[in-house]
């Protein structure tokens, strides 16, 4: 055994000082660390919680995206000003959730800003023809559906009346679109053009290259609207559940269940059916 003398034992014991010195240094920077965090959480404002039915309830106003050129759910009027289906059932959700004095903010925006918009906080709420699907859901939340759209065809040629009306005819579709799809399976036979805009499947219309245009029904409502020598064959090929996109995230469950019973009551007392059949828009 090997003996160690008074020296020996100051020096261990300064040793083992030292080792608990740095560990308690450690913990105390650590919970120090923890404690400046929690302090900026409650000091600075958190943007991943601004939106939480309570905090919109306590600035009494609401913001919503919306589009502005897709008639009939949402565009300007000839004095500017924006209506449609999605902006009357913007503007009925504001009241419900806020009270009648609700104010509402809309903030128009393109396509591709409608889901950051929402994960990044810019807007509560976006009503703007955004197709609910499983990709989506992974970043942000969906309501149930306020409308189903769907793939529809568009002619001038009165004597198409019914799809297979189509079946070996020229039919306009925008390139790489969930369309295509639809039209295979349905028209098999049919020769499809495919074109880079709405703009350009009018144009074949017009100078009768193709013999019809497949797109969206909300889309195509509204171009019948705008040019009364179109009209629609109403059988649809798809069904695409339009619904309002919402913030993903425990913060928002009530916000998500209070828009969801409103969808619910519009859909049951009619309110929604009403809206859907004013603004011209296909019911189903």
């Amino acid at each position: 055994m090997i003996s160690c003398g008074s020296q020996c034992l100051k020096s261990l014991l300064n040793k083992q000082d030292n080792v608990l010195s740095q560990l308690h240094l450690l913990i105390s920077t650590a919970v120090i660390l923890v404690l400046i965090v929690a302090l900026l959480l409650m000091i600075i404002p958190d943007s991943a919680t601004a939106n939480k039915l309570s905090e919109i309830q306590r600035r009494s106003y609401i913001r919503i995206a919306v589009k502005d050129n897709v008639r009939p759910l949402a565009f300007k009027d000839v004095k500017g000003n924006l209506q449609g289906l999605e902006i009357d059932l913007a503007q009925r959700l504001a009241t419900d959730l806020l009270g009648k004095e609700a104010n509402m903010k809309l903030v128009t925006m393109a396509n591709r800003e409608r889901l950051p918009m929402i994960f990044n906080h810019k807007v509560d709420l976006v009503i703007a023809r955004v197709t609910s699907t499983t990709s989506r859901s992974r970043i942000v939340s969906f309501s149930i559906p306020y409308y189903l759209d769907g793939t529809l065809l568009v002619t001038k040629d009165t004597s198409l009346e019914h799809l297979q009306d189509l079946a070996t005819r020229k039919i306009g579709v925008l390139n790489n679109s969930s369309t295509i799809a639809s039209l295979k399976f349905y028209l098999p036979n049919a020769e499809l053009v495919g074109v880079s805009s709405y703009k350009q499947g009018k144009e074949l219309l017009e100078n009768n290259t193709t013999a019809a245009f497949a797109a969206d029904g909300s889309i195509l409502a509204g171009w019948v609207q705008e040019y009364p020598q179109y009209h629609l064959i109403t059988t649809k090929l798809s069904t695409e559940p339009l619904s309002v996109v919402m913030p993903k995230g425990m913060q928002y469950d009530e916000l998500r269940r209070k828009v969801n019973s409103a969808l619910t009551n519009y859909i049951s007392t009619g309110w929604l059916k009403q809206r859907i059949i004013h603004w011209g828009l296909p019911v189903y």
